[in-house]
């Protein structure tokens, strides 16, 4: 299993900062333009039991991402696992924190690559690459959207 976390301090309380995360086009906002992935169900909100349905394109394959939020404690974390996808397992947690009137948010997940430790082994470091570009962008936006509220 491979982990990776990421996390910046957003000028702004938590209650901003968590509302955004609420927002309905959320994912189409968060998801940085070079990366080839369209939202294309979102039902439930933050909510546990919500359900999310991504397609990803591999080159010229299209897969079917499905996501359900399996935890949720309004203006501290949301959790959400991959049902099924293109990892062997997928855990994502979200995590509000106020900090002075300030909000530290932290994604972390876990996850395992189809394959096993080998696969896991060469790979592992360009899956860990490719989710420091995305979470910096996805900070980035936050940032941006919520400072200027």
């Amino acid at each position: 299993m491979l982990h990776f976390k990421h996390s910046s301090v957003i000028n702004a309380p938590v209650e901003v900062v968590w509302k955004f995360h609420e927002r309905p086009e959320i994912l189409q906002l968060l998801t940085p333009p070079w990366q080839p992935v369209q939202v294309m169900r979102r039902e439930g909100g933050l909510d546990v039991g919500a359900i999310t349905e991504f397609r990803l394109f591999l080159g010229l394959l299209p897969l079917t991402w499905l996501a359900r939020h399996t935890e949720c404690e309004e203006y501290r974390l949301f959790t959400d696992e991959q049902i099924s996808g293109p990892f062997e397992s997928w855990v994502h947690r979200h995590q509000f924190e106020p900090e002075n009137g300030k909000t530290k948010l932290t994604d972390a997940i876990a996850f395992s690559i189809p394959g096993g430790d080998s696969v896991e082994f060469f790979s592992g470091w360009l899956v860990q690459a490719q989710l420091e570009a995305m979470f910096r962008y996805r900070h980035y936006v936050t940032k941006r959207e919520c400072e200027s509220s």
